[in-house]
């Protein structure tokens, strides 16, 4: 009896649970199950999430959201991150291959760049002066430095969008193994043009300022005097241990003596201009368009030393004198009375058969771009900004060294200055210590700017 009654009853609980799910029956009953599902729904889901800041793989993902984002990416979305993308591994590449952090100092790789700048062709700014004039000699030199910095810009986004401070590697991700080649071979030419150029002063100079500190009159045939000795001396004693340092810091030293010397430079020709007056003796020489031998116009016009100055006021106190030619002592001219003012008259605009050879001059005044990107790599904490703010302050020092050598020079000689000014002074003055000092100095500038110049090529 107790297990049929205990039978009945179970089926009757399940026939009125049944009519409790009935949703016409009875609604409030079938919204309060509803309730407690999503209640149990809602413990599990924080559950979840609290699981969730343990482990980043169990996080839950709203696909509503996720299915909206989808179907609103279009076709430009895609390929954005895909550039972007891209640009991230690119970036990942380059820090794993080639970044390595720069050690030089601001101040540093200003005086690097600014040696690599400044070169031999400041002793012929003044000859291009005076065959172009002074208004257009600015306008041109003010012309090449703002392409200079243009250009020097270009280098540097070109460096951040190929992720490469090498120029070759530069060329190979542009062009392929010709770039590579077309690279290596430009710079190489450029670099041993210029240094061509700096041997060439110190195989001509050096053997001459040796001989005027000895007090030599002619070239005595020692060895110390053979130019070619001269060459091979300071290339391995001075330019191969430069040359060799793979940290172009320690170069920032030599280069700061360097410009230190053509500072110097700079400061004897303006003292120089102020106590040489005008119009020189040998200005006369020039104008009677006579073949004078160098050797006599020297024993003629030059000067022993500094104190000697006197002599040109006394030889020539009234402009108008007649001036004797060195040559034939019997053979007198006179200068025109207008003479005087001519010759001691600057130029504002000057075009003549000489204006086209001081073009090159001027083209090559402010050329330090194979030296731009190994600087830039060796700059300590550096950036695009950084490096053209390195490049700024260069060219601008070396704008305002040229253009005060240029204009004092000029303003010393005028038209009669030559295309190597300091060989313009061996006409006024024989032997000055002053002067023998500036050639060393130059001497010294150029040959410590030889491993600056070498240093993309052996790196």
């Amino acid at each position: 009896m107790i297990s049929r009654s205990a039978a009945s009853f179970s089926s009757s609980c399940e026939l009125c649970a049944d009519s409790l799910k009935d949703p016409v029956l009875f609604p409030k009953t079938q919204s309060l199950a509803v309730n407690m599902e999503r209640m149990e729904l809602k413990k599990v889901s924080t559950e979840a999430d609290d699981e969730s800041s343990v482990d980043e793989r169990f996080t839950p993902i709203d696909s509503e959201k996720a299915t909206i984002n989808s179907s609103l990416l279009d076709e430009d979305d895609a390929q954005s991150q895909k550039f972007l993308t891209n640009g991230i591994m690119k970036k990942k590449k380059y820090e794993e291959e080639e970044y390595h952090p720069g050690h030089t100092s601001f101040g540093m790789s200003v005086f690097n760049l600014s040696n690599a700048i400044m070169g031999s062709g400041i002793l012929g700014l003044s000859f291009a002066m005076a065959n172009t004039g002074i208004i257009l000699f600015v306008i041109l030199l003010l012309g090449v430095a703002i392409l200079s910095l243009y250009s020097v810009h270009l280098l540097l986004v070109t460096a951040k969008e190929g992720g490469s401070l090498i120029y070759e590697k530069l060329g190979e991700r542009a062009f392929g193994w010709p770039g590579k080649m077309a690279a290596f071979g430009s710079i190489t030419l450029q670099n041993i043009g210029a240094m061509s150029s700096y041997l060439f002063i110190v195989k001509y100079e050096l053997p001459e300022v040796i001989r005027a500190f000895l007090r030599l009159e002619e070239n005595s045939g020692e060895w110390y005097l053979n130019g070619n000795y001269a060459v091979v001396l300071v290339s391995i004693g001075i330019i191969l241990p430069l040359s060799l340092l793979k940290n172009l810091g320690y170069l920032g030293y030599t280069s700061g003596f360097s410009l230190s010397c053509m500072v110097f430079f700079l400061g004897v020709l303006i003292y120089k201009k102020t106590i040489l007056p005008c119009p020189l003796p040998f200005f006369y020489q020039h104008e009677s368009n006579m073949s004078v031998n160098g050797s006599e116009a020297l024993g003629l016009y030059s000067l022993q030393n500094a104190s000697a100055l006197a002599y040109i006021s006394d030889a020539q106190p009234d402009p108008h004198a007649p001036v004797l030619d060195p040559l034939h002592s019997a053979v007198q001219f006179t200068p025109h009375p207008d003479d005087h003012q001519d010759m001691c008259t600057p130029k504002y605009f000057v075009f003549n058969s000489q204006t086209a050879y001081t073009l090159p001059i001027l083209a090559f005044a402010f050329v330090c771009h194979p030296e731009v990107l190994p600087i830039y790599s060796e700059l300590k904490d550096r950036s695009r900004r950084k490096m053209q703010t390195v490049s700024n302050l260069s060219i601008l020092a070396m704008l305002v060294m040229y253009l005060l050598s240029a204009l004092f020079g000029y303003l010393t000689f005028y038209d009669h200055v030559e295309a190597e000014l300091l060989h313009t002074f061996t006409k006024v003055y024989k032997f000055d210590t002053m002067l023998l000092l500036v050639r060393l100095a130059v001497l010294t500038a150029v040959t410590l700017t030889v491993p600056i110049v070498l240093f993309p090529v052996s790196n």
